[in-house]
């Protein structure tokens, strides 16, 4: 099984379990145990895992971590747990902190079974810092993220490695974060800035703030919205000579704003397209927005619908599948390379609107003839 088949089978469990649990106890046993076993590490082995390990920092004696991970009898990982639901607060690392000072750990895990939080010492040498520099949500990642996770893995660990890109991680992510706030929430400065060559000899007043701020606001999104057309075009490959819609996401969200699909609905969308190339050209399926789901539509007719994406929750997925009658099947896959396995249903559903289409048709011929 595929390390992200791994990863995606612990999410359908900690989903189930997570608010079953009341304790951090129950928490380490449930959620934190099966998530270092899944990355290749005996936690029946001492040798390989040490709970509640040891050592004195200081003046203070006989504190605990609670589970250093070792390679050759030296701690390489460090593991502080918090109940499921627990604040992530750094002010709750205290213990990880301390141990990270005198052991040689180069990684601090801060987890509540959910949320793991790596650090590291990239600000000054054998101390931790305070922000992470990598962080993996189990009920909600992408496939980039379980690449980078896959990093701490037994099989593939190498302090080197990690650190080399830990660095570019810690600021890619707070730089997408704050890019991601003002998508949504443009600051009165970044507005001033992009709309610079527009406000000459203009005072900034509200009026002309509000009017800008929405502007940019909208600019923002549609060019976050361009580049993935952008990226859908060229993963197509350009001997196929078929033409691609010059809008494969022309519509707005239900709240108004642009439609960005995640990566993973990308992938699925393109799959769906490979399938239905030699049904029909791919510039006639679409995809769009919808409140829990993705659509993936004939033509751009929501009455013409091919599938439905519903992958609010990454670690489950499931698609939606419609028969001649335009019933829905909600069927869940492992992953998305599951869908392939369901490509007659896929062409059955587009061969029905392409009949209807000729019925059409040739009643049209038949009423002007």
């Amino acid at each position: 099984m595929d390390f992200i088949d791994q990863v995606r089978g612990l999410a359908s469990r900690v989903g189930l379990a997570k608010d079953l649990l009341q304790t951090e106890e129950a928490t380490k046993n449930a959620m934190v145990m099966p998530f270092i076993q899944l990355l290749g590490y005996n936690v029946f082995d001492p040798l390989e895992v040490t709970p509640e390990l040891i050592a004195d920092v200081g003046t203070k004696k006989g504190e605990k971590v609670d589970y250093a991970v070792l390679k050759e009898g030296r701690p390489i990982m460090l593991f502080e747990c918090k109940k499921s639901g627990g604040d992530l607060h750094i002010n709750h690392a205290s213990q990880l902190f301390r141990y990270f000072h005198v052991t040689e750990a180069r990684f601090g895990v801060l987890t509540n079974g959910v949320v793991y939080r790596f650090f590291t010492d990239l600000e000054k040498p054998n101390k931790m810092d305070e922000k992470p520099f990598f962080e993996f949500n189990i009920l909600d990642f992408r496939e980039q993220d379980v690449d980078e996770l896959k990093k701490f893995a037994k099989a593939t660990f190498d302090v080197e490695t990690i650190l080399t890109t830990a660095n570019h991680l810690k600021y890619t992510r707070s730089i997408q974060n704050t890019l991601s706030d003002w998508m949504t929430n443009p600051p009165e400065e970044f507005v001033r800035l992009a709309s610079a060559e527009f406000l000459v000899g203009k005072h900034f007043k509200n009026s002309v703030k509000d009017l800008f701020t929405q502007v940019t606001r909208q600019a923002f999104q549609q060019l976050v919205g361009d580049k993935i057309n952008e990226r859908l075009k060229g993963a197509m490959t350009p001997e196929q000579g078929l033409p691609l819609t010059t809008q494969v996401i022309e519509a707005p969200s239900e709240s108004g704003e642009a439609f960005v699909p995640s990566q993973i609905e990308l992938e699925a969308f393109q799959i769906v397209r490979a399938i239905l190339r030699p049904v029909v050209k791919p510039s006639r399926v679409y995809i769009r927005d919808a409140a829990s789901y993705c659509a993936i539509l004939f033509d751009d007719n929501n009455r013409k619908p091919i599938c439905r994406l519903r992958f609010n929750n990454e670690s489950r997925l499931v698609v939606g599948f419609f028969n001649e009658n335009k019933e829905e099947e909600r069927v869940p896959i492992a992953s998305l390379d599951q869908i392939f396995d369901f490509d007659d249903r896929l062409k059955a559903c587009v061969a029905a609107y392409l009949k209807s289409e000729t019925l059409k048709d040739n009643a049209g011929n038949v009423a002007a003839a």
